[in-house]
């Protein structure tokens, strides 16, 4: 039995599928990367504002202090903002992660199945192409031994009859 048209779809739409969880997952995996690369602009404008109060307290200049006070405070909120969201994205990247390796289990064993009937599909081609040769050759050795008896028994030595060349005639010679 040949790979069904119907296993062959299904192939086909476990493949587009697979390729659907992919992009997906690396929609997610590029998400938390962007929030990842927040949270690191967010952590670095803390650093930056504690930079700032820490030269303010070496030259004395009050808005200096007053500047990198607000610049820690708001990286803080931008952290303390950005932190649920990475956990999600982290999440969200994980459980995508689990359906496109389900996916591609799943389209593997499919086409598992595929290569399985194929390969089967071959071997019983291969045995009809073998039986039908078999076939054949005793076919045509049945048929000269019921002309090699027809001979006999007719007396004649004509092997035409049945499709086999003629025994030439040793002492005709060639004229």
């Amino acid at each position: 039995m040949p790979a069904s048209r119907a296993l062959r779809r299904l192939l086909r739409v476990l493949h587009l599928e697979e390729e659907e969880t992919r992009r997906s997952l690396e929609f997610a995996l590029g998400t938390l990367r962007q929030l990842e690369n927040a949270l690191a602009a967010a952590q670095a404008r803390d650093r930056s504002g504690r930079g700032l109060v820490l030269r303010s307290a070496v030259t004395g200049e009050f808005v200096d202090r007053l500047a990198g006070l607000e610049e820690s405070l708001a990286a803080a909120r931008r952290s303390a903002a950005l932190l649920p969201r990475i956990r999600d994205a982290e999440q969200q990247a994980a459980l995508r992660r689990e359906l496109y390796l389900a996916k591609r289990v799943e389209r593997r064993q499919a086409e598992t199945l595929v290569q399985e009937a194929e390969t089967r599909d071959a071997l019983e081609t291969a045995r009809r192409t073998q039986r039908s040769l078999d076939d054949w050759h005793l076919n045509r050795l049945r048929r000269a031994e019921a002309v090699a008896d027809a001979e006999a028994e007719a007396g004649t030595g004509d092997r035409s009859v049945a499709g086999l060349p003629s025994a030439r005639d040793p002492d005709d010679g060639d004229r």
